[in-house]
């Protein structure tokens, strides 16, 4: 299901308070006409940082008061439970990595790691200089603002970062711009890892947050922009808020208090302004309040002994405490979307960036994520590709759109909210994003398109050896992993020596520890060879990113049922970036050999091209596009050229992927924006081939 617009009509009336949603059939979805006028919905995304799928009452720490041992140590999360009974749980959706950067990175760049250009553990490296969920949402109309931890701000001199988030598609920040200042919760006092800085845009207030615990400084804030926003000249303007807590990570930092009574506009958190205390939290002890839930609990430490019932260990009372505190912040924020009458125009989602962790920065006092089983019914933490380290603690909440108790079980990916954010506004879902929308999914209509759930990620450690885990999964060797998710079935490699090494199978449907390795099995031998060819086939390489496959050749494709030609469409809109043509209406369609320099049998707006393109020799092939105004080349699922934003027009862009001999399906987009006559140049160039026009007799389509 797609939501689609007339753009020219949009742009227009400059994109005010109108959008369009087309929630019906295919032929509903698939045309560029408006049907239903709507006021554009606000959006906040609320990520936490190493938040276990094990750690939401409504996922999992509820069931634990149902197994008959009152002892075992549980948390609460009583607003978060609220909302998804008010709302949607995705049981079934993953992070794009299993730690933070490059998870983060996926998610804003609406792209899996096998095209995100933030990698392994690349903390503080630059995100991408290209469409990011809040230019995309900027472009629809959107203010937005980005509070909390960012880590992606790349090399340079305080404060003018190359990927600051004002230079990222925010109009507002404040927060960590440094990836290790997240490793703090008192910016100024810097109890555990030394005093951080806090910036508001370019300049940073740290002198001014005197006993500001971060939870609280990053609600107080959002709150803060929310209402003066509903105040402001923008008020008529939808928002977009990027709201990323830096706990329960690690450090394990208390509150100075307990959660101000009441909530939303005249209760909870609030922003004072004072330096010296700058939320009205801002006072008492640091590092101090455990909340009344916690600290006195006592769980089953060892049943046969006379006296099994003993204290939590500090550390634990510590990080309920601290989830308890985010759980307490969406409460207040969903009551401010109340109290200033948004709340049915307002979308909200809350999910974590990975797995949970086993650190802890506190000094003699070990975590292990066991005590509550913050993974869940998984096995795997924080950066391990086995469920626990991916699978996300994820609910979203619409009220009017969104029904009430709504348990989504397709299974989904983080970097699926960009393209559903950009749907909600009526623009199309760009073609450079490998996520799809999952509007259908949220708001029960239409037909959900299946996500493409690609994961790969470094780390030279092991899956740690708890009990609690399969003995074969104990001690596991991690190096180079991925993860595919193809239905029901998940595909999973660890230490990948070659390409040729094969994927462990497991339905997680019906086996959530993945305890059933179904490889072996005969009827699997079709389904293993698909994993590997798509795996290629989903990624393009990165040296700052080198893995064991990279010089693997991607398969040719069955050759049946062929013929020359490839299937074009036109289009006739002026879209505000390549849009994910397949899914739209065309205005003129036909075969073409699409040999030329000009492709002169349509002048609409925009072009797409889809078939085969036979390969010759193996060999790794560069191709060259050169257009009017915008392109983009995708072969098989691999974006081999991307010249959509900030593309110098009729310039050769090029790209290079290695194929071996055979046909290869392609899908080319390629949009004018009234430049001109319309012109698509596509070229190739390999080693026993010298760079020239792509002959007519290599393209192909299927009968």
């Amino acid at each position: 299901m797609i939501a689609l617009f007339h753009v020219r009509k949009l742009l227009r009336i400059g994109f005010c308070t109108f959008h369009i949603f087309c929630f019906g059939t295919a032929n509903a979805q698939n045309s560029n006409k408006p049907e239903q006028v709507e006021q554009r919905s606000n959006i906040i995304f609320i990520l936490t940082d190493d938040l276990g799928f094990g750690d939401l009452g409504v996922l999992f720490q509820n069931l634990l008061a149902q197994d008959n041992t009152s002892g075992t140590p549980r948390q609460f999360t009583p607003y978060l439970d609220k909302m998804a009974s008010e709302g949607a749980l995705l049981p079934q959706h993953y992070a794009a990595a299993p730690v933070c950067a490059p998870s983060r990175a996926s998610l804003l760049l609406g792209r899996s790691q096998g095209h995100a250009n933030i990698r392994d553990n690349q903390f503080d490296k630059a995100l991408e200089n290209n469409l990011t969920m809040g230019s995309a949402l900027q472009q629809a109309g959107y203010t937005t603002a980005a509070i909390g931890k960012w880590g992606l701000q790349g090399k340079g001199k305080a404060p003018n970062w190359p990927a600051h988030p004002l230079n990222r598609g925010f109009d507002y920040y404040l927060g960590y711009i440094r990836h290790g200042d997240g490793h703090e919760h008192y910016p100024k006092e810097g109890l555990y890892r030394g005093t951080k800085e806090v910036y508001e845009n370019r300049t940073s207030i740290t002198p001014d947050l005197d006993k500001c615990y971060t939870t609280d400084l990053w609600t107080a804030a959002t709150k803060k922009w929310i209402v003066d926003h509903k105040k402001g000249e923008d008020t008529h303007k939808p928002f977009f808020i990027y709201l990323a807590y830096d706990t329960p990570h690690a450090v394990l930092e208390l509150p100075t208090q307990a959660y101000p009574k009441g909530g939303g506009l005249n209760g909870g958190l609030q922003w004072t302004g004072k330096p010296g205390q700058m939320i009205n939290t801002a006072s008492g002890e640091v590092d101090s309040w455990m909340h009344p839930d916690y600290a006195n609990a006592t769980y089953d430490h060892d049943k046969d002994a006379k006296t099994p019932q003993v204290p939590w260990p500090n550390v634990y009372k510590r990080y309920a405490t601290d989830t308890r505190r985010i759980d307490s912040a969406v409460g207040d924020i969903l009551q401010l979307l109340k109290d200033l009458e948004i709340d049915e125009n307002t979308m909200v989602v809350f999910t974590s960036d990975n797995g949970p962790s086993k650190e802890s920065y506190l000094r003699g006092e070990p975590y292990e994520p066991t005590f509550f089983q913050s993974f869940g019914p998984f096995d795997g933490i924080k950066r391990d590709c086995w469920e626990g380290g991916l699978r996300m603690p994820t609910v979203a909440r619409w009220p009017g759109k969104i029904p009430k108790n709504h348990i989504i079980e397709t299974p989904s990916i983080s970097y699926d909210w960009m393209p559903t954010f950009i749907e909600m506004t009526g623009l199309p879902v760009p073609a450079l994003c490998d996520g799809v929308s999952l509007l259908p999914s949220l708001v029960g209509k239409g037909e959900q398109k299946a996500s493409h759930i690609y994961v790969e990620y470094f780390q030279d450690g092991e899956t740690p050896e708890y009990s609690n885990f399969l003995p074969n999964h104990q001690g596991r060797k991690r190096n180079q992993m991925q993860m595919l998710r193809l239905g029901d079935l998940v595909g999973i490699r660890y230490d990948i020596q070659s390409q040729n090494d094969d994927f462990e199978i497991y339905d997680v449907r019906k086996d959530s520890q993945q305890a059933q390795n179904l490889s072996k099995n005969e009827d699997m031998t079709e389904f293993q060879q698909r994993l590997k060819h798509l795996a290629l086939g989903s990624r393009m390489s990165n040296n700052t990113a080198v893995r064991p496959y990279d010089n693997s050749y991607i398969p040719a494709i069955q050759n049946s049922g062929m013929e020359n030609g490839v299937l074009w469409k036109g289009f006739d809109d002026d879209f505000p970036w390549l849009p994910k043509l397949e899914y739209l209406e065309a205005s003129n369609e036909g075969i073409t050999g699409f040999p030329n320099a000009h492709f002169k049998e349509d002048k609409s707006d925009a072009l797409f091209f889809e078939g085969y393109i036979e390969i010759p020799v193996d060999g790794e092939y560069t191709f060259y596009v050169t257009a009017n105004s915008a392109a983009l080349l995708r072969i098989h699922n691999a974006t081999v050229i991307d010249a959509d934003q900030g593309y110098f027009a009729n310039s050769p862009k090029s790209g290079s992927i290695k194929l071996k001999a055979g046909l290869h399906p392609f899908r080319l987009y390629s949009t004018h924006r009234k430049r001109g006559k319309p012109t698509i140049n596509l070229e190739w160039s390999e080693s026993q081939i010298a760079k020239e026009t792509i002959p007519v007799s290599a393209f192909f389509h299927k009968k």
